[in-house]
């Protein structure tokens, strides 16, 4: 569908991106033993290191692995953490994790959580329904030791309920915090990785706090679950499947690692594609793959079929605030959203209107070319948005780099439409009728404290320091 990478990485030629040539700060690893002067480096035409000991001797050094947590504190390019070879992040991983479970005493809890969009990409390439396909890959997944399948459906509905809490009480304040609207959704790691990095603390303050699905899913697995099992949270390893890769460098941040278990909320994060290397490592189709009953703990589901949430396929954010602010802020009932089109598709705003004034003013602004007027323009204070669902990927989520790709007789625009018609061929719910997560509200939420249930829903953001060197400059 989308390039091997995320639409990150065409971005090489907006002036406000940082480029992807600045060194790494962390090239090679060199130790220093007490008691010794540093040593000199050495370089050799092939680009191997060598450390010049104080007799002239040579000695080789080894290149040191470059973590995502490295990438994330650096203030280089985005796209340089989603290049390297990331052993961690990995179908391969997993395939260990699961090979080692069959061998040790001590079982590892392993758990996949299935997002909607990779699931509907699936269901798309194999020609089936996406609970059809959700029940195969749950049948696929446990037959090859995972013993949990989740849907990030049921996460999802926690963000939501989230950002429309988060929304009214910024909309209540705006007259004393200028900087409480609009609101910019938080779903995207690839535009929060980008605001982080590029507009820093200028940007931060207008972000939702409030976590991805994936990283709510993170908090429901390590946390509640785990409780629910008397597990540790570093007895479970946690895989995602996800449509983006950058959804590695989200699970990968620090604000998402347990420092009382040592583990992260998220262990492994693999995209659609990965699932059908996955599937071929196998030999097999996921159409042969006789289907599995759902597991229902942790997934919106109707019966055996999975439901939705109404609005846009990356996640629904502009359609669930603007009905419960209009609701909530204004006593106005919601019923049909009209889109309008601004400049192209990929930026459309809604207004709600009440006898001929403008009460609320919503857009969905995807991609980083509207990405990149929409923060000039906030920039120049003539932002007149009150909240905007903001995705890095042109077409929205869907069309993520973690995508599966059409096949030779079909154009990506067919094939995203596909993918589109079999997610919104979904029945939907609201999340406020979701049975399972009103007891999670009130039970294990409500049991922890506010603090901390804001810790586990919630996330900060952190603005990282441009480095200036002479690559940066346009000639």
């Amino acid at each position: 569908m989308a390039s091997q990478f995320s639409g990150v990485l065409q971005l090489m030629d907006l002036d406000d991106f940082l480029t992807p040539s600045q060194a790494c700060v962390k090239p090679v690893k060199l130790e220093k033993k007490p008691g010794k002067s540093l040593s000199k480096i050495k370089i050799e035409d092939d680009g191997s290191y060598f450390q010049v000991n104080e007799d002239g001797g040579l000695q080789k050094l080894e290149k040191a692995k470059i973590s995502l947590s490295d990438c994330l504190a650096c203030s280089g390019c985005v796209t340089s953490a989603e290049s390297i070879l990331i052993a961690q992040q990995s179908q391969d991983e997993l395939y260990k994790v699961l090979h080692d479970n069959k061998s040790s005493a001590e079982q590892i809890v392993v758990v996949v959580s299935v997002s909607p969009q990779s699931r509907a990409s699936l269901a798309a390439h194999f020609g089936l329904s996406t609970s059809d396909t959700a029940r195969r890959l749950t049948a696929f997944f446990k037959n090859i030791g995972v013993h949990h399948v989740f849907d990030t459906g049921f996460s999802r509905a926690f963000s939501l309920l989230e950002s429309q809490k988060e929304f009214v009480e910024r909309y209540q304040r705006k007259e004393q915090d200028k900087k409480a609207l609009p609101m910019l959704t938080s779903a995207c790691p690839g535009w929060i990785c980008y605001a982080e990095k590029t507009h820093g603390d200028f940007i931060l303050p207008y972000i939702s706090t409030t976590r991805s699905p994936q990283q709510v899913m993170g908090s429901l697995v390590k946390g509640y679950f785990a409780e629910q099992q008397n597990l540790n949270p570093n007895q479970i390893y946690h895989v995602t499947v996800m449509p983006c890769f950058e959804q590695k460098l989200e699970a990968s941040r620090l604000d998402f690692f347990m420092d009382d278990a040592d583990t992260r909320e998220v262990d492994c994060v693999i995209t659609s594609g990965e699932v059908l290397k996955m599937l071929e490592q196998e030999g097999l189709s996921l159409n042969e793959v006789d289907p599995a009953p759902l597991d229902t703990l942790f997934s919106s589901v109707n019966g055996d079929e999975l439901l939705r949430h109404a609005g846009s396929s990356s996640g629904g954010y502009l359609h669930h605030v603007y009905t419960h602010a209009a609701k909530q802020l204004f006593g106005v009932e919601v019923n049909d959203i009209t889109y309008k089109t601004v400049k192209n598709k990929d930026f459309q705003e809604v207004t709600l209107e009440k006898d001929g004034t403008v009460l609320l003013r919503f857009a969905s602004s995807y991609g980083f070319r509207n990405i990149q007027n929409l923060v000039q323009k906030l920039k120049r204070r003539k932002l007149l948005y009150d909240f905007v669902e903001v995705m890095a990927c042109p077409s929205g989520t869907m069309n993520g780099g973690g995508q599966l790709r059409p096949p030779p007789d079909k154009s990506n625009k067919e094939l995203l439409q596909q993918v589109e018609d079999l997610y919104n061929a979904e029945n939907t719910r609201l999340p406020e009728e979701e049975d399972r997560v009103t007891h999670l509200y009130r039970t294990w939420l409500h049991n922890v404290g506010e603090e901390r249930a804001r810790e586990l829903l919630h996330t900060r953001y952190h603005g990282v320091e441009k480095v200036s060197n002479g690559l940066t400059v346009k000639w």
